[in-house]
């Protein structure tokens, strides 16, 4: 169980990574506007990715 953690981290950070490794200009932009939004605008944001986070979770679940 532990092992299957670490691989979902490991994935999460290398996609975390792909943006600003590809499109550093770009990353910093969006970066930039995200720090001018309010904090309900950012915690709608963040709802949003983890329900879509969520939900694709549960579509690729292995059934049991």
């Amino acid at each position: 169980m532990l092992s299957q953690w670490m691989l979902a981290l490991g994935l999460m950070l290398v996609l975390e990574g792909l943006l600003p490794f590809a499109m550093p200009t770009a990353w910093r932009t969006a970066f930039r506007k995200i720090t001018d939004m309010s904090d309900g605008q950012i915690r709608f944001v963040a709802l949003i990715a983890i329900i879509g986070g969520m939900a694709l979770v549960f579509a690729f679940l292995p059934e049991a």
